[in-house]
């Protein structure tokens, strides 16, 4: 088994969001490391509610706030829905992801990771303008 750092930043090097993520395997795909990153988010969302969600993608029906996402009216968030708009916006390039420092941009791709590893989920603003 392998704990992973995951980091959310900001385009500006702004660090968000920070935790530890078991996986089981030390070669996965880039889409099967969302699936299992997303999952796990909300899973810990769903049993304690906070006031904020704070996870790779914002959830239908909330606002965005300085500490994360904020639900209108407390509910459970659907993990499945979470990751098909986490895949979506990273087709998107909403966010880009880096191993060890490494950019990864294809899905399928495997990745190694070796306990102690980080991955950093960029969240990038789009340009104003032309």
């Amino acid at each position: 088994m392998a704990t992973v750092t995951c980091i959310d930043e900001t385009g500006i090097g702004n660090k968000t969001n920070e935790f530890h993520l078991d996986l089981h395997d030390s070669q996965i795909s880039l889409r099967e490391l969302l699936r299992r990153r997303v999952y796990e988010e909300v899973q810990a969302y769903n049993l304690f509610q906070p006031e904020h969600f704070k996870g790779l993608v914002q959830p239908t029906g909330t606002e965005q706030e300085p500490n994360g996402y904020r639900l209108r009216k407390r509910r459970q968030l659907n993990w499945r829905a979470q990751f098909e708009r986490a895949v979506e916006a990273f087709e998107q390039r909403a966010f880009i992801v880096l191993v060890n420092q490494t950019q990864v941009d294809d899905l399928e791709a495997p990745i190694e990771l070796r306990a102690g590893a980080e991955v950093t989920f960029l969240k990038l603003v789009p340009l104003v303008g032309g």
